[in-house]
């Protein structure tokens, strides 16, 4: 339970507050805890999603933190009062330079519980056609498309490391597509 809060920083996409909190066991403590407005991503399927071998959208985006590219799906933070389909159609678009007829839900995720309240909304898009990329000053992208089965080698191998894209590739595979 929170006791008491102190704003710490406060940045362009996150902020950074001091709680004191009441733990289970009744004790007071002070804990960090990055506030986030939340995200949504999305499994661009740019050939029929119950196909043999689907071809999905794959972003190779340059990561400051990683110090390098990482291959991802579309993806982006929840404007203020935006719905997160909302945010997963406008992400497809800036970032893939595409539309979908058809978005569906597939799970969603706490990204790193232990600091931050970030959840991401994880969704597949399929029925795609063309639209016109938009994206952000700081945005390097590459936009391939990639078969399924090259994915999922990918992430076996540990050639795909980025934690929304792996969840949202498997939980897709696992509970969308094997019927």
């Amino acid at each position: 339970m929170q006791l008491a809060t102190r704003r710490a920083y406060a940045g362009r996409v996150l902020r950074l507050d001091v709680d004191t909190v009441r733990f289970p066991d009744g004790s007071t403590g002070e804990l960090e805890l990055i506030r986030h407005p939340g995200a949504a991503a999305v499994v661009p399927c740019a050939s029929d999603p119950a196909g043999p071998d689907p071809n999905i959208l794959m972003i190779k985006q340059y990561r400051y933190a990683t110090g390098g590219p990482l291959w991802e799906i579309p993806a982006g933070t929840l404007d203020a009062g935006e719905a997160p389909e909302a945010c997963a159609r406008r992400e497809l678009l800036e970032e893939a330079g595409v539309t979908a007829r058809r978005l569906e839900r597939l799970t969603a995720i706490w990204t790193t519980p232990g600091f931050t309240d970030e959840v991401i909304h994880l969704y597949m898009a399929s029925g795609l056609g063309p639209g016109t990329a938009a994206r952000e000053r700081d945005e390097f992208i590459e936009v391939v498309p990639r078969a399924l089965s090259e994915i999922l080698a990918g992430i076996r191998d540990g050639e795909i490391r980025d934690a929304k894209t792996i969840v949202a590739i498997l939980y897709m595979a696992t509970f969308r597509l094997a019927r």
